[in-house]
């Protein structure tokens, strides 16, 4: 796996965030999802499929997540404050010209970006419908908040315990993970009707959350083709037809 050296901005508030860049061309940011980070984009390579395109891929971490700080403290997890913190990231680099991607709970981020007035060439919406984008289910909360709410208490051997592990191997911090959860904000159906950028909404074909609603997020926005690759939430995030899925939509929307 590319290991590219991580970065450091500060978040609105002061909030110390990281990012990692790969290759050279149009800026592409790219969001992860809920307690992933920004290898979420290096482990299966798509990061680099994308930088072999043509683009400069950058990856940073949502607070509370990877290698950005963790504050406990509820105070600096704010309504919307992950979208304060991808703005800001657009405005530490002096991004005029280029593209917004986001995985997941990135997905919604991009969304909640483009709502807000961040202005990118092109958007992908990955592994979210809808009913996601709209808040009214599906989505990681409602399976993530009781693992974190229970962090420590799971009987030794249960599938809950062994999901407290797996989140304890990537480093998980269920305080912050928590506070993340609450700092989100659903956008209206017509505030989507509002989006001109062209979008790509990007789906595993056995996303059982997501697939049901994914044509509807279609539909809602107004210049926005959908597209399906192979597997479930989990895995079409690593398929190799999402980046290239991805590398094919950039290139007919220049």
């Amino acid at each position: 796996m590319p290991n590219p050296a991580v970065s450091f901005f500060s978040g609105r508030d002061g909030v110390r965030l990281a990012y990692r860049e790969t290759g050279e061309g149009r800026p592409l940011i790219l969001l992860h999802g809920m307690t992933g980070d920004a290898t979420l984009w290096l482990l299966n390579g798509q990061a680099e499929t994308i930088a072999a395109a043509g683009h400069r891929v950058i990856m940073p971490d949502f607070r509370g997540h990877g290698s950005s700080e963790k504050p406990h403290d509820a105070a600096f997890y704010p309504p919307d404050v992950l979208t304060d913190d991808g703005l800001a990231l657009v405005e530490h680099l002096g991004l005029s010209e280029y593209d917004l991607g986001g995985y997941s709970l990135g997905a919604r981020i991009v969304v909640r970006m483009l709502v807000r007035g961040a202005a990118p060439g092109r958007a992908v919406v990955a592994g979210q419908g809808l009913r996601q984008v709209l808040g009214s289910g599906g989505g990681a909360g409602a399976s993530l908040r009781p693992l974190l709410t229970g962090w420590g208490t799971f009987e030794p051997g249960s599938p809950e315990e062994r999901s407290e592990q797996w989140l304890r191997a990537g480093g998980a911090d269920p305080v912050a993970l928590l506070h993340v959860l609450d700092s989100l904000v659903a956008t209206p159906a017509e505030q989507l009707g509002r989006i001109t950028v062209p979008t790509l909404v990007a789906v595993g074909a056995d996303d059982s959350g997501a697939t049901s609603s994914a044509g509807h997020l279609v539909t809602a926005l107004p210049q926005a083709t959908g597209t399906v690759v192979p597997g479930d939430h989990w895995t079409a995030a690593g398929a190799p037809e999402l980046a290239a899925a991805i590398v094919d939509f950039l290139a007919g929307h220049q």
